[in-house]
């Protein structure tokens, strides 16, 4: 008896939970050093230009690697390309938490930025081919949430594990773990459900996108000649800039600095943007595939929302009460994190599935160009400004959230030129 379509609906779910627990482990990399960066600046004697060139040393290649990861996902498939650049990541995750100098930390610090380049995209790639178009947008959601789950494990876990075993540990322990979910990729996670001998889940939008073999320029042509993508690729510029370069690096340093916080309660507050990205990517794919059947909606709402909060933050910044900025960074998590799932399913909706992978590595190209940009400069402003006693001066916080307000604003004006397909 041949498998069923109820076959492949119940086994994708498996493939789902293989990918969200790879896309953790990637979420955890990223922001790891906001959490550790005093250990790191200790460890390796380096000012916070310095830090800023270390932390963003995960972005470069994962910014270049965008469009040639997408042509993989499309041409070599997911199932490859997630494991050959997962076990690279975790050789670079070990190799980190074993560096002795901050040339050495930088190198690797690179490679996993390298390895973990391939593996959003050609998840999202296998999940538009294992479920339906009108499920896409809460399926990422899950994937985004579970990038929120990394985000805590690099909060307050990577914090205690810190004060007990020290920083190392961390990054080789998930080193370790990102090599073992890659092995369970290889042998588990299939390109699409024909490949395992089931019926497809996702049908082709006509039948001749079906039988249409678009050239791998050629979809890169497609992708970036649409005058709809580009609002698409400013927004997702403006949100990697913020999000990376603040809640992934600096708002450590500034709760520590501005506000005088243990490491235990900093990494307590970075906690809640995962909050907000575990409980937000779902929330906001369900109101955008249920209840406004509009990406466009939603993320001007987001964008709006995350422009007022960074003017509150640059009047305020030193002057906020505990609870709202707990409040406020659960906001960040839901308004920016989580609301970058929705990017992604916009842009995909405009061009064919067989180009989903490069459509959707080319508009996160600009999220991680933003992160690469920011997380220096900001660390420059930093140094502009000056320490005392170890900490930061209040000058250089004003700055950096002046940028982040300006940043802000563009993030909600691009969202006025977006177009969408209307949703069935």
């Amino acid at each position: 008896m041949g498998k069923t379509l109820h076959d492949s609906l119940r086994y994708r779910w498996l493939i789902l939970l293989i990918l969200s627990l790879q896309y953790l482990f990637g979420y955890f990399h990223r922001v790891a050093p906001a959490v550790v960066a005093q250990d790191l600046i200790s460890a390796f004697s380096i000012s916070a230009t310095s830090l800023g060139v270390l932390a963003s040393g995960y972005f470069y290649p994962y910014a270049i690697m965008q469009i040639p990861v997408g042509l993989l996902a499309d041409s070599w498939g997911p199932r490859k390309t997630i494991t050959f650049f997962g076990l690279l990541a975790a050789c670079g995750a070990i190799a980190f938490g074993l560096s002795v100098n901050f040339g050495m930390a930088t190198v690797f610090r690179v490679i996993v930025g390298l390895g973990l380049s391939g593996i959003f995209v050609p998840a999202m790639k296998s999940l538009s081919v294992w479920f339906r178009p009108a499920e896409y947008a809460r399926i990422s959601g899950i994937l985004m949430a579970a990038g929120g789950l990394g985000w805590l494990s690099a909060a307050a876990p990577l914090a205690l594990v810190s004060n007990t075993f020290g920083w190392r540990a961390g990054f080789i322990g998930t080193g370790v773990i990102t090599a073992a979910l890659s092995i369970l990729t290889w042998f588990l996670v299939f390109d699409k459900p024909e490949k395992r001998g089931y019926p497809p889940v996702a049908e082709p939008a006509s039948p001749r996108a079906a039988t249409t073999k678009i050239g791998l320029w050629e979809g890169i042509r497609m992708v970036f000649s649409h005058p709809h993508f580009w609002p698409l690729a400013i927004w997702c510029f403006c949100n990697g800039s913020m999000i990376f370069s603040f809640c992934g690096l600096w708002a450590g340093p500034y709760l520590s600095d501005m506000y005088g916080l243990s490491r235990a309660a900093v990494g307590n507050i970075l906690s809640m943007v995962a909050v907000g990205l575990v409980i937000g990517s779902p929330f906001l794919g369900y109101l955008s595939d249920k209840v406004f059947k509009s990406r466009k909606k939603v993320l001007f709402g987001c964008s709006l929302i995350t422009a007022l909060e960074w003017a509150v933050f640059y009047v305020y910044f030193k002057e906020l009460s505990q609870p709202l900025l707990y409040f406020f960074f659960l906001m960040i998590g839901i308004c920016i994190g989580a609301s970058v799932i929705l990017a992604f399913t916009a842009t995909k909706e405009l061009f064919p599935l067989e180009i989903a992978g490069t459509s959707i590595s080319c508009v996160n190209l600009f999220g991680f160009v933003g992160g690469v940009i920011y997380q220096p400069l900001i660390g420059y402003f930093m140094d502009l400004a000056g320490k005392v006693d170890g900490k930061y001066l209040p000058q250089g916080y004003r700055s950096a959230f002046a940028l982040l307000l300006a940043t802000g604003v563009l993030f909600f004006l691009s969202t006025c030129f977006i177009k969408e397909k209307p949703q069935k």
